[in-house]
């Protein structure tokens, strides 16, 4: 046998020899052909098969066993064939009297016919069949049934009851979470099983459209191909002229034609009920309607067709050829069914009947009717057709959520995940409720718009039971998990039942559970109404006995309760139980002491609600959380009001509803109702819009406006009332709270709110403009720094003097949802971004420039009080330059000017300083030793300046000190007096050049540094301040210092005159001086006279700021002075001596004169005294 020759990979193969424990061979032995599979074996496996399963006998199954049956079975077990078939075939009968007879065969192919009956697949689970293993483990048997017109039935069965059953019972036995699920594809897999089951449905239950196939005759058939083949258009000429007035061959082509509109009548009057099957053959029906029709309609626009309509109406048989498309109303119905197929084309219902979770469900719900509800205002479906559909498509959506919600077991969930999918099946009710009130407004619309006769718009849900069972369901579900957690070991009243009654109110609760569990809680029938609720009996009497047990223990602390804020909190506690009627009727007996409780709490309502709003705490955090006054008071109001209604709720979820008619309740009641109105919040509302309507408010007018100040004077404001902001706030809020605002009052509100970010922003602009404009104003000095960014915020002032805020609202919507660029249609908005832009700078330069401006002031009235000494001047210059700098790199305008006046400025205070020091100069100058009045006045003067000055005190003119001297008899000054003046002066220029060789401040350093070839710049220090004194200052010290010269050139010039002590000769003043007397006198008169000059005690003579040293000619020219005195002396009295002989001889001569004249002769003369 051919077909298994191949070695067997799961059959045993046999070989020669020991293995090893690596499973190789000791002795390299050739290893033995495979066994090959033996067909008698599958021929035993057949007999015993089939007749079981076919119902027939071994002796009809021989057929089987043909010549070709090991052929088959050799190849079917090896590698090549996968899957054999057994085909059970009916015969045909000659009579149906006879009994029927089958044959069988056996197929490696597949067909299908309608006469097979039965069809086995027998299937190879391996490869490879193995002869040594039983064959039922190494095939897989599956029964096609046949003799069906469509084998869509078995073939669904197999899927939906076989196939996709194993497959979720494996995932489910595997485990596995969602996302792992996910990862591999079985959600996918799902799905795809769901929509392949959907589609066998869906081809089952469709209605059959009988296909029509239009009788041609034979001749008319063979003259169109004839005239085909020819490549001619078919027409009459192609038959025999005579055929064409043949009676009978025209009586046989008008009996075709009236077959023809039967059979075609029998599609276009075809129709169905909707009610009576699903919306899946609703929707299937019309689309095959439509496939059915357009090819009948190509059939009559064939050639053979043609053919036989010409033929009649040449033998003038009207009658069969006019009326032929209206007696088949073909285009009516064609037309009909292409409108109605606008709703069915694309129906999203494979979407809800392949959902495989409740979220794919309540998509598909969603897409259903928006379908529907879109397609309906466009086909002219009738509407009597969509309320049936919708009610079949309600069926589909209850099958399918049973589905889903079984396929969970609900009860044996977890309670989290229990209310998850409740939650979700509810919101998917409340979507299809949602949407079928849409569907039947767009019905009623329609119909009234298609003129239809009235019916009523009612569709009856096939999910309405489905629907109160669930809610039903969810609401029984909860108050059990409140009453199993209340009874756990860890919370509530569990473990207290043991010392009350002896029971476990646990194991109770869980046991009445495991009743429910038992039933199939989704089965909405009779039957399953009925189970339920012998279910439910059987639960509620368990639970009785817990409830028992719970009241008993719920009264016992709630009588050792101290006051009504612990009994709050016990109720609090075990709230969740006061749901249960018998549980409530226990704890009503409280009743009085929480109303008491209750009237506390609410009489403090009363007192908080007496202080008003504004007096409250919550108007001050109102203000924080920047809410307006109106809604921060509707808003408190309903805080109260809903701690008002907590109150109320609290007593009633306690005592139960119904409290109220008791007397002390309905007092409660009663006064919470007036105070409820009291806090109604409507006539603030209405008292709010009243105010709005009296005022003229909107958003217009210019951009800006002038205000004129109460002191006089005018400033820029913008013209937008900060009422409508507060309005725009007021109407978000308000609408937030659910108040219906008028249409006017939010179109106003919504103009404010589109301009609000540029308002805020201009009038942030505006107020930064005048804070900075005051700066300006208060610092002076930076006026003109500063002019350039305050003339470009003027500019743009005065171009927004001609904006108007309708430009701001009109604009909006275009400039926030345009796609240009921005820059056309966006200027408005782009102003008020310069303008803050602008605004912007000017108050960063002007903060900035004011600070450097601060900085230069402190340094400049520095330079009054610094030290007098270059380095304290240049450091604080330096810091003025590095300012002036700063501001020459950041652009500031007007900088040559301003730096013009403050170097005014400054050389001001420095021309007050070089006169201070010149003063200085001059009180140094002109002290000496001597203590006169006029210098103790100067010396008074210079101490007050000291004191006003310190930093100048450092400043002193140091002696010079000169020497008389005599050498060779020269009598010299060393240094001389020149020398003197050259220092004074220099000093002097010293001290003056401490400021005036200062470099001036300078506007444009940087322009000047970057000048290849500039001009020579003059006046670069401050030697200018020498010609800027007012009086004759500068002369002053010069002239002192002439003066001092003077006084010493008349000091020493004594001293030189001693020259003449050496220069003169004895004899040449002996003889000068002659033999006068007189004069002898009065040069020893001078000479004694001139000599304290020298002759004294002290060696120097000062003149304050010089002094004469003359210590070293002092001796000789005292000892020389001497010589002279002393030659002078002896030479006066040798004069001296001979005079006085000479007069005393001249007296003796006299004498004797007068003794030898005669008395006698003068006694007569008269005497004369």
């Amino acid at each position: 046998m051919a077909g298994v020759e191949g070695p067997l990979t799961n059959g045993v193969s046999r070989t020669n020899g020991a293995l090893n424990g690596n499973g190789d061979l000791h002795d390299p032995i050739p290893q033995e052909s495979p066994i090959a599979f033996d067909p008698s074996l599958f021929r035993s496996y057949l007999l015993s098969l089939l007749p079981p399963i076919f119902g027939a006998s071994p002796e009809e199954l021989e057929s089987i066993f043909d010549d070709d049956f090991h052929e088959r079975v050799s190849r079917f077990a090896g590698e090549g064939g996968g899957v054999i078939y057994v085909v059970k075939k009916k015969d045909e009968q000659e009579s149906e009297d006879t009994p029927p007879t089958y044959t069988y065969k056996l197929t490696p192919t597949l067909t299908y016919d309608p006469s097979h009956v039965t069809t086995l697949a027998i299937i190879k689970r391996g490869p490879l069949l193995d002869s040594t293993s039983p064959l039922a483990t190494q095939l897989h048997i599956l029964n096609l049934f046949g003799s069906d017109e469509t084998p869509y039935e078995s073939l669904h069965a197999v899927i939906s009851c076989a196939m996709k059953p194993y497959f979720e019972a494996f995932v489910g036995a595997r485990g596995g979470g969602k996302d792992g699920d996910s990862k591999m594809g079985i959600p996918v897999t799902k799905k795809k099983f769901a929509e392949l089951e959907l589609s066998l449905l869906h081809l089952q239950q469709n209605v059959e459209i009988p296909e029509t196939h239009l009788i041609i005759h034979p001749v008319i058939q063979r003259a169109v191909e004839q005239a085909r083949q020819n490549g001619q258009r078919p027409g009459i000429s192609d038959l025999p002229p005579k055929l064409l007035s043949d009676s009978t061959f025209l009586n046989t082509l008008q009996n075709h034609v009236n077959q023809w509109i039967k059979s075609i009548q029998t599609v276009t009057k075809l129709n169905r009920d909707v009610s009576s099957g699903t919306a899946s053959q609703e929707i299937n029906f019309w689309l095959s309607m439509e496939r059915a029709l357009e090819g009948i309609d190509a059939q009559l626009r064939s050639d053979e067709v043609t053919m036989v309509m010409e033929c009649l109406r040449n033998a003038k048989r009207f009658h069969a050829t006019v009326s032929f498309l209206a007696d088949t109303g073909l285009k009516d119905t064609m037309d009909t069914v292409h409108k109605y197929n606008q709703l069915m084309k694309d129906f999203p219902l494979n979407e809800l009947l392949s959902a495989t979770d409740l979220e794919k469900i309540q998509e598909a719900v969603v897409l259903i009717f928006g379908h529907i509800n879109r397609k309906l205002k466009l086909s002219p479906y009738p509407i009597r057709r969509a309320l049936p559909l919708v009610e079949a498509i309600s069926r589909d959506f209850n099958d399918q959520l049973l589905r889903v919600l079984t396929s969970h077991r609900l009860l044996y969930t977890p309670y989290d995940t229990f209310e998850r999918l409740l939650s979700q099946t509810m919101a998917i009710f409340r979507t299809w409720d949602d949407h079928m009130k849409e569907f039947t407004n767009i019905a009623r619309e329609v119909t009234r718009k298609r003129g239809e006769k009235f019916i009523p718009i009612k569709v009856v849900p096939a999910h309405a039971k489905l629907q109160d069972r669930i809610r039903y369901l969810r609401d029984w579900r909860k108050q059990h998990e409140q009453l199993a957690v209340m009874t756990a070991p860890t919370k509530g009243l569990g473990g207290v039942g043991n010392e009350i009654g002896g029971m476990d109110m646990e194991a109770e609760v869980k046991e009445a559970y495991e009743v429910m569990k038992r039933i199939d809680v989704l089965d909405v029938s009779m039957e399953g109404g009925e189970i339920w609720v012998a279910a439910e009996n059987a639960y509620n009497e368990r639970v009785a006995r817990v409830e028992n047990q719970i009241i008993a223990r719920l009264r016992d602390r709630l009588g050792t309760a101290r006051n009504a804020n612990e009994m709050f909190r016990v109720f609090s506690k075990f709230n969740a139980l006061f749901v249960r009627p018998k549980i409530r009727g226990a704890i009503q007996e409280y009743q009085t002491q929480l109303i008491d409780s209750v009237k506390e709490d609410i009489k403090r309502l009363h007192e908080k609600f007496k202080t008003q709003y504004r007096s409250s705490e919550a108007y001050h955090m109102s203000q924080m959380r920047d809410l307006p006054p109106i809604s921060g008071a509707i808003i408190w109001a309903r805080q109260i009001d809903r701690q008002l209604q907590t109150y109320m709720k609290r007593v009633e979820d306690v005592l139960g509803k119904g409290w109220e008619l008791y007397a002390e309740g309905q007092k409660l009641q009663s006064e919470s109702s007036a105070f409820r109105k009291k806090l109604d919040v409507r006539p603030v509302y209405d008292a709010w819009l009243h105010d709005i309507a009296r005022r003229d408010m909107g958003v217009g007018g210019r951009l800006f406006e002038i205000v004129r100040l109460r002191g006089g004077g005018y400033q820029l404001a913008v013209n937008f009332d900060p009422q409508i902001i507060t309005l725009f706030k007021e109407v978000r809020n308000l609408l937030w709270q659910n108040f219906q605002v008028p249409h006017a009052i939010t179109n106003m509100a919504k103009d404010a709110k589109r301009v609000y970010p540029h308002a805020v922003s201009l009038m942030e602009t505006v107020r930064t403009y005048g804070q900075t404009l005051d700066l300006v104003e208060n610092n002076k000095g930076i006026e003109w720094l500063v002019a350039e960014y305050r003339n470009e915020a003027q500019r743009m002032v005065t171009k927004g003097m001609n904006i108007r805020w309708d430009y701001f609202v009109n604009q909006y919507d275009t400039a926030r949802y345009s796609v240009s660029d921005g820059a056309r249609d966006n200027r408005h908005i782009q102003f008020v971004r310069e303008f803050a832009s602008v605004v912007s700078i000017l108050q960063d330069k002007t903060n900035n420039v004011i600070d450097l401006y601060k900085d230069i002031l402190r340094s400049v009235e520095e330079l009054s009080t610094c030290p007098y000494t270059p380095e304290a001047f240049r450091e604080l210059l330096g810091k003025i330059q590095a300012a002036i700098d700063r501001l020459n790199l950041e652009g500031y305008a007007n900088l040559d000017h301003w730096v013009a006046e403050l170097d005014q400025r400054i050389q001001g205070i420095l021309l007050q300083r070089v006169t201070h020091v010149i003063q200085l100069f001059c009180s140094e100058f002109e002290r000496a030793d001597d203590h006169d009045s006029r210098r103790e006045i100067l010396s008074r003067r210079d101490k007050r300046a000291k004191n006003d000055k310190s930093a100048d005190g450092t400043l002193a003119l140091t002696p010079i000190v000169h020497e008389i001297r005599i050498q060779n008899q020269v009598i010299f000054l060393d240094p001389p007096i020149e020398h003197a003046r050259a220092v004074w002066i220099h000093q002097l220029h010293d001290w003056l050049g401490t400021v005036c060789r200062l470099k001036r401040i300078q506007s444009s350093r940087y322009e000047i540094g970057l000048q290849m070839q500039g001009h020579t710049v003059t006046n670069l220090t401050y030697t200018s301040l020498l010609t800027k004194f007012p009086d004759t200052t500068l002369e002053k010290p010069f002239a002192l210092i002439e003066q001092k010269v003077q006084s010493l050139k008349d000091y020493v010039a004594k001293w030189l005159q001693f020259q003449s002590l050496w220069d003169l000769e004895a004899e040449y003043v002996f003889n000068r001086l002659g033999d006068s007397l007189a004069l002898w006198q009065q040069l020893l008169t001078e000479i004694k006279k001139a000599r304290s000059t020298f002759d004294t005690s002290e060696t120097q003579k000062s003149f304050g700021v010089c002094v004469i040293d003359y210590e070293q000619v002092q001796a000789r020219v005292n000892a020389k002075y001497d010589a002279w005195q002393r030659d002078i002396l002896s030479r006066f009295g040798v004069k001296l001596g001979n005079a006085m002989k000479e007069m005393h001889a001249s007296i003796l001569k006299a004498r004797n004169d007068l003794e030898h004249h005669s008395i006698e002769g003068l006694v007569g003369a008269p005497r004369r005294f």
